[in-house]
């Protein structure tokens, strides 16, 4: 049952991922575009930031801020890795994400 769930949301997440255009950028990124899905207090603490992008994929985000150069310059690494969640752990990330594109889609036409 489980299993079926996810799949029917991850086909749910795809399609409402592709309505949304253009995807957001993520945190002042210049280069990610992606939605944060953390599900509060059944986030665990093991991985990074959740996030949905615009393929409708959970990936976890990861960013290191490095100085150096000539000037000292911060220069930005940002880094998705794709997840391979279990259902109990996949379901409530993409029902955040759906929420969140939902939201999303709604505003930008005016009905939020």
């Amino acid at each position: 049952m489980l299993e079926r769930t996810a799949s029917e949301l991850r086909d749910m997440l795809r399609e409402a991922a592709g309505a949304l255009d253009p995807f957001p950028f993520f945190m002042g990124s210049i280069a990610v575009r992606a939605i944060e899905t953390e599900p509060g207090a059944a986030a665990k603490t093991d991985r990074g930031c959740v996030v949905v992008c615009s393929d409708g994929e959970l990936y976890e985000y990861t960013y290191t801020v490095a100085m150096g150069g000539p000037f000292f310059e911060p220069s930005r690494e940002e880094k998705l890795t794709e997840l391979d969640l279990p259902c109990q752990d996949y379901i409530p990330y993409v029902y955040n994400a759906l929420c969140e594109i939902t939201r999303q889609i709604l505003e930008r036409q005016g009905r939020v």
